[in-house]
């Protein structure tokens, strides 16, 4: 559960909410999360910019679905989350090349009305705009079978100690996150997802829903450990670099590592406070690392106590995800908690980097010795190449064919 990256440089913004109903339900359960909401905040004001916008939209506006990069990933973080994987039908490269290209074409067309001010279906009227927010990206089995213009660093994870993984809950041809204000929002645009994907002749793999609890705009929220998640994120620079793809035809795209983490979390709060702050290497009550005086404080992994042993446990959570140990390599996490019922509860752990190779050096050191090892078990995983955005005269996807 890789969780400390680097500290935003952005101010926090907080997200702008819908009329009506939506404005409501917005008030009671929006989060932005000082880290993860800064660094969104900047990308989507420069990414729009990029495409003439003049800045945020506007309180009552919808988020915009066309641009050079998709909203999923540059829009603030919502409240809420729909992840649904599908698969395309095994048949020749070019019958899968047609398939997709018209699984695209749809899957543009149903976001991109359902993210306007003016949606088609009768249940998405009424109470303002969505503010629905999306992605679609193109999993390595796909991309293999069909020879899809992809990042060459695009490639299925390899196995880790401890994993569990369910593979009817892991991977896929296609990914779709969808993200908003409300669950209505997103059982609808679900179903209009998956129904637009059947006419393509592509079937649901796995679906799961995701949340945030409620969270002053500026703060950080909490996992289910009572953990404050996302402290920090990479700033636009910082993102260019290590979340975005190198200039040129994958410039716009990003890979998404997914992982659904289950938590024991009647086991981990049993634990004395200071068992848990040192396990992570924070305090709880305020998310500052251990020998810092503030949250958003880089963690100082090399300080050390006047008998040599280190301020930042050996084996704390957040001593092992250490960019410090990768060349400063950073991710933009923007994770979500899951509850399917009391035995079943965690993190759904979502990254956007360039590389994925460095998610593989930060797992690989997280389940050789960290502290939170027996409260964790990864129970599901997929990657994905998150495509660059759609222009309004194009699809998404576009820049698969070249």
């Amino acid at each position: 559960m890789p969780t400390e990256q680097g500290n935003a440089q952005d101010p926090p913004h907080p997200p702008a909410t819908g009329l009506g109903r939506r404005r409501a339900l917005f008030a009671a359960g929006a989060v932005l999360a000082a880290g993860a909401g800064a660094a969104a905040e900047g990308l989507v004001r420069d990414d729009r910019a990029a495409d003439g916008a003049s800045g945020a939209p506007a309180a009552s506006a919808a988020i915009p679905f066309h641009g050079v990069r998709q909203a999923g990933v540059t829009a603030p973080q919502q409240p809420t989350t729909q992840l649904l994987a599908l698969d395309l039908p095994r048949t020749s490269a070019a019958a899968g090349r047609k398939a997709l290209r018209g699984v695209l074409g749809e899957l543009t067309g149903v976001l991109a009305t359902a993210a306007s001010d003016a949606p088609k279906d009768l249940r998405l009227q009424g109470g303002g705009t969505t503010r629905l927010t999306s992605l679609v990206g193109i999993g390595p089995a796909l991309s293999d079978r069909l020879g899809l213009d992809v990042p060459s660093v695009l490639g299925e994870l390899p196995p880790f100690p401890g994993d569990r993984l369910d593979p009817r809950r892991s991977g896929g041809d296609l990914l779709v996150q969808l993200c908003a204000a409300d669950r209505w929002t997103l059982t609808v645009v679900a179903e209009l997802v998956v129904g637009a994907a059947r006419t393509a002749g592509v079937v649901l793999r796995w679906s799961q829903s995701g949340f945030l609890p409620p969270t002053a705009p500026g703060t950080t929220p909490r996992n289910l450990f009572g953990s404050k998640d996302g402290t920090a994120n990479p700033d636009r620079a910082a993102a260019e670099q290590w979340v975005w793809g190198p200039p040129g035809a994958h410039g716009n795209g990003t890979v998404l590592v997914y992982r659904r983490i289950h938590m024991d979390v009647t086991g981990f709060a049993a634990l004395p406070e200071s068992h848990r702050d040192r396990a992570v290497g924070r305090r709880t009550r305020d998310g500052v690392a251990l020998g810092g005086t503030a949250e958003h404080d880089e963690p100082d992994i090399y300080a050390k106590h006047p008998d040599g042993s280190y301020v930042l446990p050996a084996t704390a959570h957040v001593r092992l995800a250490s960019p410090r140990f990768d060349g400063g390599a950073r991710m933009l996490r923007r994770s979500y908690s899951y509850d399917d019922g009391p035995d079943d509860r965690g993190l759904l752990f979502c990254a956007f980097m360039r590389d994925p190779g460095r998610f593989t050096r930060v797992q690989n050191r997280l389940a050789d010795r960290d502290a939170l090892n027996p409260f964790l078990q990864h129970r599901a995983s997929a990657v994905a190449y998150v495509l660059p955005g759609a222009a309004p005269s194009g699809s998404l996807g576009d820049q698969l064919w070249t």
